[in-house]
């Protein structure tokens, strides 16, 4: 059985909570991108319109620009519906993990990257409600494998942080090769 669908029900908006906030954000970063294209690119004198550095720039930018403003256009006449701020706070707290990322970035030259990759590990399980002991554990282990994996088996440079400077010779030489 097939259903025929008229024109207008293929571009009915199905809106959700929080469309207008999204769609204000999109349109503010699109046109704050645009007004930073004569800075941020090059025009050549002389150079055919294609192959100028700003034309594809501009045009990408001209365009996401004119679909934020077609889609602030169609979320502000669309009905409101409630749950706006509570949908904003849930895509904030998103940016908790990037604050998490930051912080373990920060820690890594100081500490090193083995006890930082572990004590990182661990507390984030913790953090997402993983509370047993084994999964705390799992975290760590895993954590530890990652560590190896990377330092030992594959022998990427990574930071060692200054406390493996205040280690005993013999232990920091190990210390600073394979973790």
């Amino acid at each position: 059985m097939t259903k025929t669908k008229t024109l207008k029900s293929l571009f009915k908006r199905y809106r959700r909570p929080g469309d207008i906030v999204f769609a204000w954000f999109c349109f503010l970063v699109s046109v704050f991108l645009l007004s930073q294209i004569a800075d941020q690119t090059a025009y050549n004198n002389g150079a055919k319109l294609f192959a100028q550095p700003r034309f594809w720039p501009a045009v990408s930018l001209s365009l996401m620009t004119a679909f934020a403003g077609f889609h602030l256009l169609g979320s502000a006449l669309s009905e409101r519906i409630k749950g706006r701020w509570r949908e904003v706070l849930l895509w904030a707290s998103s940016l908790e993990y990037a604050g998490w990322f930051m912080a373990y970035a920060f820690v890594v030259p100081y500490t090193g990257y083995l006890l930082t990759t572990i004590v990182f590990a661990v507390g984030l399980a913790f953090r997402v409600g993983y509370r047993s002991a084994q999964m705390l554990l799992a975290a760590g282990g895993s954590a530890l494998f990652t560590v190896l994996l990377f330092k030992t088996l594959l022998k990427v440079n990574l930071p060692t942080g200054l406390m493996y400077e205040r280690l005993p010779e013999g232990l920091r030489s190990i210390m600073l090769t394979y973790f």
